[in-house]
This record gives C-alpha cells, structure tokens and sequence, in this order.
C-alpha cells in the first residue's frame, strides 16, 4: 500500500492551529526518550494492533508516524492503513528531519504533563519547602500532613516518613478530614516536582484553608539530601461523610468554572459515542475499585492525577476532546481543570446517577480481529517444553512483566526488534511465542514465520492461560533476546537510584519552560 510523507510544516500547522493530530512516536519508550518532539506520544510498533482501537477510536483522524531513520514509521503507517485508518503518514527524515528544520526536542517521558507542571510554577510561583525544612517539621512533631499524590504503588515502594497516599485527584475531596483543623500545615510531595506542583496548586485554586507547601524535588530532594525514605507503607486516604462531599464538589465545580471547562450530559453522551468526524476520550477518574464496581459503558479507567501526569499515554491526539466522569464530580473537576489549561477541549459530564453506572470490572481494551494462526494451549506446551528439546519458548511481554513471571525457561523478545533476537535464541524446530494475556502473540506471529523456516505456535490466553492451567512461572530477567528498550528507566523510580541521575533529572526539569518557549506549540496557559 502506498503511504505518503508529511513534513515539519504540516505538524507544527496542526498543532499552532489546535487540530486534531496523532504524532506518534513508533519507537520503543527508551529511545523516544532521549530524543523527540513536544507532542509526539509514544505509540510503539510492537504494540501497535493492541494499542490502537482504544488510543485512536476515529478512524479518520490525521496520523503522522515519527521514527529515526530505522524504518519503523512506515511499517507503522502501513499496518494502521491495514487496520483501516484512511488518513496515515509518515514524517519524512524522522527526528533528525524534525530537528534541521528548527524543531525543538525532548528528554524523558510525559513531556507536555511535567513541561506543564513547570509552567505553572513560573506563573504561580508555588510555594515549596526543602527536604531538610520538611525533614524538620516531622522531627519537632508538627501540626503538618504529608499527602504523597503518585499511584499507591508508587508510595509503597518508598515514602517520606509519616506520608499518607492521597493520588493527586483525591485530595480536594479527602484532605479535609485528613486534615480537619485548618491550621494544620499540609505537605504535597510526589517523586520529582510536576505531581507535587499540581497537587498543591490543586488545593490552593480550590480555597482549602490550610498552608500549602510542595515538598521540593520530592523523593529524589530527599535523598540528595541524606535523608532516608520510608518502604513498604500503606497508609491510605479514608472515605469522607457527605458534607465534606459536598463542600469539595462546590470548590471543584468553582475551579472547573474558572478555567473554562465544558460541561455535558448523557444526552451529549450518546451523540459523541457515536460521532465519527471527532476523537473523544471518555475516562473516569475515580479509582480503579470503584471503577470496577460500576462505571458508565464506554469509558476507560484513568485515576485523574495520572490521567495530568501522563495524558499523551492514554489520548494521543492532540486537539481531540476528552469526557471525564466521576459521580462524586471532585475527581473529575480537578482534573478537568488541568487539562483545560493544558488547552485540551475538556468536558465533565454532570448529574450522573448510580443507576447510569450499568458496567462492572475492570477495563477491556478493543482489539481489532485477530488473525488465524497455529495456537496451542498450556497443558499441551508444559509437555512440549518438558519433553522437547526442539521447543523454545518466547515471550513478548513487556520486560516489566517478563521480570514478574514468565513461563520458566521462556526468552523475553522485543517483537520490533525480532529479527536481532533472532540471532540470540537457540536454534529450535518450534517456536511457542506468548505474552501477558496472549493478543500480542497472535498479532506477531505471521511476521515471526516470515522470519524462520523453525514452526511458529502461539500460546492461546498467554501467560495468563498458563497460570490459570495451575503451572509455575519464574521470576527475573533470565534469558533475554533484546535489551529492555520498551521502558525508560525513570530517574525517580525504585530504591537505588544513582544520585548523579537524579541531580541530573531536575536539572532537566528546571529547563523545560525555556524549551517550551522554544517549541512555540503548547498553548498552556495558567489560572
């Protein structure tokens, strides 16, 4: 199929006039971010078919592949043609292209989410404390609550002493009870500085009576400055009584209001979920349990303080309109907020009732039709893999996942990079190719057969299949095919971090207004 080349001056058009774009980034995570443009969200290739129903639900919509040269923007470009997106090319020249033409260029992952949280500050000049003024506090008891704003996960793994999960998103609605005395000084800290600033911004545009503070530079201030860090915690926000509901949901709504967000109904509902000449996001914000207890048919599972922190992960068009509900409001008007003066079109739709929620569970992603290939299931490739020499399994998951649990004996393989990992696994007259819940198997498979004369056999349901067949998996990064380039490793993440790397991080992060200034193609503005 025929794909056609679009330019710098095309994109950077888009987005100067708040079009709706798809720029995407077909590389793996960890080579999108060393380098790319402000706007191109990472989309890789060897998730493409999993990914795109869900991240591009117009079929219509322009898309401008982006890679560096390797060729992977146009294999990109012809498999979304394959899936029937009618208005996809590739950006020619890559990033290197994008940069002789004047464009500015990226570090790191979530650029426009901590680019923005930089802004803000220069604008509202947030008010923050140090790690050793904050450190103080805690030693001489003080009347201070710390709210650690990032994912529970995020908090379990390491937390300054005393802190108290409260995602970003919960924390209008639940500091007052966590904080009932207003004279209480509240702490907001995160890993680096963008969830922090938006968490305590948060609750000074919504009036809480409190002192608000930033703890500056987060985890990472803390431990660049010898302070240690708690693990393991698992102190958590408690639910509220319906006054606090209330009071929250008019200082939202207020906030919402003041920066313009728009407002629908379930009539605006069913006409959007089934408009076709516009791309529109519909997230609920609350948290994932009670998402799962009942949520509105259509919408994804996206907590709205990571929905901030990480918005071109789950709504890579840029100019599309996004619809967040929360019943409650609190979470979704915050939120909204946010993305309003991120220049997103934002709705929060209003006067949801209990008996709207008709959906329970978690989230299924769509998948476009699978393709018919060989499959197999656990029990019959337990027996293969025990009694056949000739059988190797490989798996590709993410490496994230791989460490977590693989079929024992399975080699992790990037499925962009397949014809390298190639040369790594052991020769065998059969390959068994899985991955987490198995689609991504189905959809790579074809390809891997273009690439041996060995058989290729898929795992039908992946390694979950093969735990719910009651077999062991095993643990760690023990064979592996391909490095780990689908995952940039996060200064801020995990317990032993280099400090160099994390000086190194907020220094980068301090420059991002600059490059903003540079880039030319935000439109952020500030309350």
């Amino acid at each position: 199929m025929s794909i056609q080349y679009q330019d710098y001056a095309f994109v950077r058009n888009k987005l100067l006039k708040k079009e709706e774009i798809a720029f995407l980034d077909v590389r793996e995570e960890d080579p999108h971010a060393q380098e790319h443009p402000l706007f191109a969200a990472n989309f890789p290739l060897s998730r493409l078919e999993v990914d795109a129903l869900a991240k591009l639900p117009r079929k219509d919509v322009p898309i401008v592949t982006l890679d560096d040269g390797e060729g992977s923007a146009m294999l990109a470009a012809q498999r979304l043609s394959s899936l029937g997106y009618s208005n996809v090319s590739a950006l020619a020249g890559g990033v290197t292209a994008w940069k002789s033409e004047g464009g500015e260029v990226f570090k790191d992952v979530n650029v426009p989410s901590k680019s923005f949280g930089e802004f803000v500050e220069s604008k509202r000049h947030t008010p923050s404390l140090s790690a050793q003024e904050v450190k103080q506090l805690i030693d001489d008891k003080a009347d201070i609550v710390v709210v650690d704003v990032r994912r529970f996960d995020e908090y379990h793994t390491m937390s300054i002493p005393t802190g108290v999960s409260v995602p970003g998103a919960e924390l209008v609605l639940r500091l007052p009870e966590l904080a009932p005395n207003p004279n209480t000084q509240i702490i907001v800290n995160c890993a680096g500085r963008t969830r922090s600033i938006i968490g305590t911004q948060s609750l000074i545009n919504a009036g809480i009576p409190n002192k608000v503070s930033a703890l500056r530079n987060g985890t990472i201030g803390w431990t660049l400055a010898g302070q240690t860090l708690d693990q393991g915690q698992s102190r958590k926000f408690t639910a509220v009584n319906a006054d606090t509901k209330k009071e929250a949901a008019l200082r939202s709504r207020n906030v919402a209001d003041q920066a313009g967000v728009k407002r629908a109904s379930m009539a605006d509902l069913q006409s959007w979920q089934s408009q076709v000449g516009r791309t529109t996001y519909f997230f609920d914000t609350r948290t994932p349990e009670e998402y799962e207890a009942g949520h509105l048919p259509g919408f994804r599972s996206v907590p709205g303080g990571q929905l901030v922190q990480e918005t071109e992960m789950v709504s890579p068009v840029r100019g599309a309109r996004i619809v967040l509900a929360d019943p409650d409001s609190v979470r979704a008007n915050m939120p909204a907020s946010w993305l309003a003066q991120m220049a997103w079109d934002v709705y929060v739709l209003d006067d949801i009732k209990a008996s709207d929620l008709t959906e329970k569970g978690v989230w299924s992603p769509p998948i476009p039709t699978m393709p018919t290939t060989q499959t197999v299931d656990a029990l019959t490739a337990s027996g293969w893999l025990k009694n056949d020499s000739g059988t190797i399994a490989i798996d590709l998951s993410t490496h994230a996942n791989y460490v977590k649990g693989h079929i024992p004996g399975s080699w992790f393989a990037l499925r962009s990079e397949f014809i390298e990992a190639l040369g790594k696994l052991p020769k065998a007259d059969r390959y068994l190719i899985t991955s987490t819940t198995g689609e991504l198997a189905v959809f790579a498979a074809q390809e891997i057969q273009t690439l041996t004369s060995s058989e290729v056999v898929v795992l039908i349901g992946g390694n979950q299949s093969w735990v719910d067949a009651g077999l062991a998996l095993e643990k760690g990064a023990t064979h592996l095919a391909s490095l780990p380039r689908d995952r940039y490793k996060r200064p801020y993440e995990g317990t032993s971090v280099n400090p160099a790397a994390m000086q190194s991080y907020l220094d980068w992060e301090y420059g991002l207004v600059e490059q903003l200034g540079k880039d030319g193609t935000h439109h952020f503005w500030v309350l």
